[in-house]
Order: C-alpha cells, then sequence, then structure tokens
C-alpha cells in the first residue's frame, strides 16, 4: 500500500504544477482569440462594413492607407482602456458624451504629435485625422465591448480591431496604387502614365473595395 500513496501523493503535486500553467496558457489562448475576431471574423471594413468614410477616402496609396489604420489603432487602443476603466463610474445618461470626449482627447493628442513629427503623412490624410473622432469604429467598440469588458481585454480588442483595420486599408491602398500609379509603397515599378487612373479616382476605391469584400467572403465560404 506504501507505494501506491507515494503515487498519488506525486500525482497530486504533479496536479498542481500544472493547474496555474493550464490557467496561464488559457488566458494567453483567450488574449489571442480577442485578437483575431478583430483581424478576421469581425474585420472592421470587410465584415463589419464599418469606417467607409476613411476607408474609401484614404487609400489611394498603400502608406496612406497604412497611416490612417495605425492612427485609428491608437485611437482604438488608449480610449478602449479608458473607456473600460472609467465604466463604472460614468452615469447611463451622459455614457455617449463622455465617451466622444474621451475618444476626442487622444485625436487631439494624435494630431499634434503628427503635425511635430510626420507632418508628410498630416498632410496627406488631411481633414480625416480629426475626423477619427466620430469614426464609427471607434464608438462602436466603446459601446459594444470596452464598457463592458476589463480593461486588459479592452486593450488586445483596440489591438486586434485596429490591425483589422490597418490591414484591410493597407491592401486596399496597395491594390489602388498598383493598378493606378504602377507602384507600391511608392517603388514605381512601371511607367509614369501607365496606371489606370480610375483606380486612383473614387469610382477605383468603390471597385476595388467591392471585389475584396466578394473574395472575403469566398474565403469563408471555403
Amino acid at each position: 500500500m506504501q507505494p501506491d500513496n507515494n503515487l498519488m501523493i506525486n500525482r497530486k503535486k504533479i496536479n498542481k504544477k500544472a493547474k496555474p500553467a493550464d490557467k496561464i496558457n488559457k488566458k494567453i489562448m483567450n488574449k489571442l482569440k480577442i485578437i483575431l475576431n478583430g483581424i478576421i471574423k469581425e474585420n472592421p471594413t470587410f465584415v463589419l462594413l464599418l469606417g467607409m468614410c476613411p476607408t474609401l477616402a484614404t487609400t489611394t496609396s498603400s502608406i496612406n492607407g497604412m497611416g490612417m489604420g495605425l492612427c485609428t489603432t491608437f485611437v482604438l487602443i488608449c480610449s478602449n482602456m479608458v473607456i473600460s476603466a472609467i465604466k463604472n463610474i460614468v452615469p447611463d445618461n451622459v455614457r455617449i458624451p463622455v465617451f466622444v470626449v474621451v475618444i476626442a482627447s487622444f485625436v487631439t493628442l494624435l494630431e499634434l504629435v503628427m503635425k511635430a513629427y510626420v507632418q508628410s503623412l498630416y498632410e496627406a490624410l488631411g481633414l480625416y485625422i480629426p475626423l477619427i473622432v466620430v469614426n464609427c469604429i471607434i464608438l462602436a467598440r466603446a459601446e459594444s465591448f470596452a464598457c463592458k469588458n476589463s480593461i486588459i481585454d479592452s486593450m488586445f480588442d483596440g489591438i486586434g480591431i485596429g490591425l483589422g483595420f490597418t490591414l484591410a486599408l493597407t491592401i486596399l491602398g496597395a491594390v489602388r496604387e498598383m493598378l493606378g500609379s504602377g507602384s507600391i509603397f511608392n517603388w514605381k515599378f512601371i511607367g509614369d502614365n501607365d496606371g489606370i487612373l480610375v483606380f486612383v479616382l473614387a469610382p477605383g476605391a468603390f471597385i476595388v473595395l467591392g471585389y475584396l469584400i466578394a473574395l472575403v467572403n469566398a474565403i469563408k465560404k471555403k
């Protein structure tokens, strides 16, 4: 009986050691699931069709698309975390105005930093930087996720949705730039006048976006 008792004690010790590791792994998987949800399952551009104004207007090139996506990602992460932190002290009847003020604060900070350090990108994106304040992606995540979840989960949600938005805008901008200007990330691979002009203009944005959404839907069905 003595060896069996020792074996049982050893198994209990191994199980006790394994439980903390399992909890850590489960937490990591949950955070990754939140990020992947924003990139793939709830991609704001290709799946939810949110934020169409900056999506169509700022994707004339891959650099502009990526820049707009990263700006929105910064505001998303910061506003999600702050809104999650103050959710229990904000009355319901002023919830939306408070969310807008929080978002506007981070947009103002972003605008000042861009003016100081990335003037060329700021001028290229123009009016669409301050319009991040009313971007429905940010307010939607604040209302549907940040005000119902922890600060850490809200941060990862901001990262996931932001990366999904950035990826979508970069792909859209890259396709339009390749077809319209014969370049990608300002690297020219065909002559100056050999691009298809319509893809740089507004109709080209609708055409490319439509085909990309159709492609995403076809891949999801498979």
